[in-house]
């Protein structure tokens, strides 16, 4: 059964963490972000987290795994859960209006969103939301200790700037259940964010932002970064316009 929480929140605050350093590869252009709003304590997860492993070795996508908070209350509390993640997942309902919110659930580039464990649904809307690329460039470097976060220019009609989110993630995380819906389970999970934090805005023109490597270091258990250019969530807007991984190892 999928899991549904109806209620919106319309605020959230965003963690600081960070990473460690890797040496400069050139990556593949994503075309598209994937986040999953999953659960350890949800019983219809384990489908997704296993299709998001899955996912996370297209190049052509940045896929994220956000565990939430709120079914803790059912018998076991999620080991990779912050409640900033539920948070997010609620201001995207209040950006989109429809008010769903529920495990697994995808959202695609910001907006659509769909079951996590429907890959043809999922597929469908990569093709859709992602057909004409990122309208931002965005290019990473690390130098002279600290992360070079390069903007490009293009066209941004809004009275609010969009946010630049460093996001700290762990590529790979497998986790013992012993309670709740999915005890005796152990489920593995890709890129699951351990932190993340708002380190900037771009309006249109290029620009480019500088972040210490030591901040970007400070996320225990991470070891890759993702940059995202995203509309204001709390304007809602909430496209993501842009993004780049982390330098590859």
């Amino acid at each position: 059964m999928v899991h549904h929480i109806s209620k919106i929140a319309a605020a959230t605050f965003l963690l600081l963490a960070g990473l460690p350093a890797h040496a400069q590869q050139p990556a593949a252009r994503p075309k598209a972000v994937v986040e999953l709003f999953t659960s350890q304590g949800c019983s219809s997860c384990p489908a997704a987290d296993a299709l998001f492993v899955e996912l996370a070795k297209d190049p052509r996508l940045i896929t994220l795994t956000l565990p939430v908070t709120y079914w803790d209350y059912l018998g076991w509390k999620d080991t990779l859960g912050q409640e900033v993640f539920g948070k997010r997942q609620k201001l995207y309902a209040k950006a989109r209006g429809d008010g769903q919110i529920y495990t697994p659930q995808a959202v695609v580039n910001g907006t659509a969103h769909i079951v996590g464990s429907d890959k043809g649904g999922i597929d469908k809307l990569v093709q859709e939301q992602g057909k004409d690329g990122f309208a931002v460039k965005v290019d990473l470097a690390e130098a002279d200790g600290a992360l070079r976060v390069a903007l490009g220019a293009a066209s941004y009609q809004s009275e609010k700037p969009a946010v630049v989110w460093l996001l700290q993630v762990s590529r790979t995380a497998s986790v013992p259940i012993e309670r709740g819906e999915n005890s005796g389970k152990t489920v593995t999970y890709a890129n699951v964010v351990r932190g993340i934090s708002r380190i900037g805005e771009w309006n249109g023109a290029a620009a480019t932002l500088s972040v210490p490597l030591e901040t970007v270091r400070s996320a225990a258990k991470a070891d890759a970064y993702v940059v995202l250019v995203q509309g204001d969530l709390y304007a809602r807007q909430s496209a993501i316009i842009g993004a780049a991984r982390g330098p590859a190892k």
